[in-house]
This record gives structure tokens, C-alpha cells and sequence, in this order.
């Protein structure tokens, strides 16, 4: 059974490193297939509404690409980390409650026990999609390698990991990008 939200047709969990493009890809398919069919889910943002409420922080700065969001990085990886040690399905359970399209588009699987809760919780329907990027494509995106961020569970836990359905390449080929694109929304139209 389905907890708290309804029944997907579809979930796809994407992961990558930061600055891979991860919410790129997802934006781009959630365009390509139209709000009313596909919804994107975030992991990151019950982990940073919680975050900001418990900490007297601004919770809409901590969304964006900022400065401000940095500033605090450490401090909610640490938190968020807590939180998944004592319920490790504490945020997967808040994204997934209401919505009601067919298809999910999770943009921030971190931790293999994120793909364990969606693959319990939804089964088969659970697909996973690694978004890599170059490492030069990733700095040029404005990424730059922050100790107690980069080495931390939060961006290395699915490193080593391989049982991924799909996976996007976005060094900065536009036409590969775009090829790669249309054939994961064929897959996701034909799941309709």
C-alpha cells in the first residue's frame, strides 16, 4: 500500500553530484511532459522547511542556488543526517503526500535508503537515474569542492552504487543532452 500519497504510474529517482544538473533534468522533463502528468518531488525540501523552522532561518533563501544557502549546508546535512538515522523514511513520507499526478520525478535521491523506501513503498514502478557530470562541466557550473559537503553520506552514498535504470550525461553536449532526454520521456509516455 501506497503511504500517504496516491498511486504513481511512475517514480523516478534522480541522483547525482552537485551541480550535475540534476533539477535541469527534471525541470526539462517536467516541461516536456506538463505539470498536470508529472510532478517533481523534493527530498531537500521538507529537510529545509524543518530546517529553517527549527533554526529561526529564511526557508525560501535556503531553496535557491545562494550564498545563504551554503552558509548552512554543513549544518543541515548534519541535522538532516539525524533525522534519517531515527526515521530513515521521515522525509520521503512528507514529499509523497497529496500528489496526485502519475508520474513523480524525486530530483534529489542522496542515500541508498532513499531508493530503499521508494522500492518498498512503490515497487516495481520505482526507476533510478544517475546524473553525472564532468567534474570541469560541474566548475563551470559554479561547483567547487567543500570539505564535511562533498566527502559527506549526503553526496557520496550512492558512489559505489550500480543498480541504476538509467543514466543521463550532461557534460555540456546539448545535442547528446537532448538526445538522452528524448528517449527518457518516450519511456515516460509510454508509462501513461
Amino acid at each position: 500500500m501506497a503511504p500517504l500519497g496516491g498511486s504513481p504510474r511512475l517514480v523516478l529517482l534522480f541522483s547525482g553530484k552537485r551541480k550535475s544538473g540534476k533539477d535541469f533534468v527534471t525541470d526539462e522533463l517536467l516541461s516536456r511532459l506538463g505539470s498536470d502528468v508529472c510532478a517533481i518531488l523534493r527530498l531537500s525540501g521538507p529537510l529545509k522547511e524543518q530546517f529553517a523552522q527549527e533554526h529561526g532561518l529564511n526557508f525560501q533563501r535556503l531553496l535557491d542556488a545562494s550564498d545563504y544557502k551554503e552558509t548552512y549546508r554543513k549544518d543541515m546535512i548534519r541535522w538532516g543526517e539525524e533525522k534519517r538515522q531515527a526515521d530513515p523514511g521521515f522525509f520521503c513520507r512528507r514529499i509523497v503526500k497529496g500528489v496526485s499526478q502519475p508520474i513523480w520525478l524525486v530530483s534529489d535521491a542522496r542515500r541508498v535508503s532513499d531508493i530503499e523506501w521508494f522500492r518498498e513503498a512503490y515497487g516495481a514502478v520505482t526507476q533510478l537515474v544517475r546524473v553525472v557530470a564532468s567534474e570541469q562541466s560541474r566548475q563551470q557550473r559554479g561547483w567547487m569542492f567543500t570539505p564535511g559537503v562533498d566527502d559527506a553520506e549526503s553526496e557520496c552514498d550512492l558512489d559505489n552504487f550500480e543498480d541504476f535504470d538509467w543514466t543521463i550525461e550532461n557534460h555540456g553536449d546539448a545535442q547528446y543532452l537532448e538526445e538522452q532526454l528524448k528517449s527518457l520521456v518516450e519511456f515516460v509516455r509510454s508509462k501513461l
